[in-house]
């Protein structure tokens, strides 16, 4: 399993370990991935994710998945996330059409 988040495309980064002598070794920083089920509301439905915390905060943030995913841009997200931003879009147009 990749260590991505699948909302931000955030991954891992490298870096310096630097000991008290300032001898510096390579390391990896990690992204906080935690996995979540985000609640869609024009689908009525639940969907599991591997997210960043940051990602998730930004998720409530903007008020729940299904604005989240409006504003999303399709490079950053995995292909699981990209089938749910579109059956959410096509269910956005859907009801749009019904109610006018």
């Amino acid at each position: 399993m990749s260590r991505v988040c699948e909302l931000t495309g955030k991954g891992p980064m490298s870096g310096n370990n630097v000991s008290h002598a300032k001898n510096r070794t390579r390391r990896r920083f990690l992204p906080n991935l935690n996995d979540v089920t985000l609640q869609s509301e024009s689908l009525g439905r639940s969907f599991k994710f591997r997210i960043s915390a940051a990602a998730l905060r930004t998720v409530d943030h903007r008020g729940g998945l299904d604005k989240f995913m409006a504003k999303a841009k399709d490079t950053e997200l995995s292909g699981n996330a990209l089938k749910v931003k579109k059956a959410i879009a096509k269910s956005a147009t859907t009801t749009a059409d019904a109610l006018s």
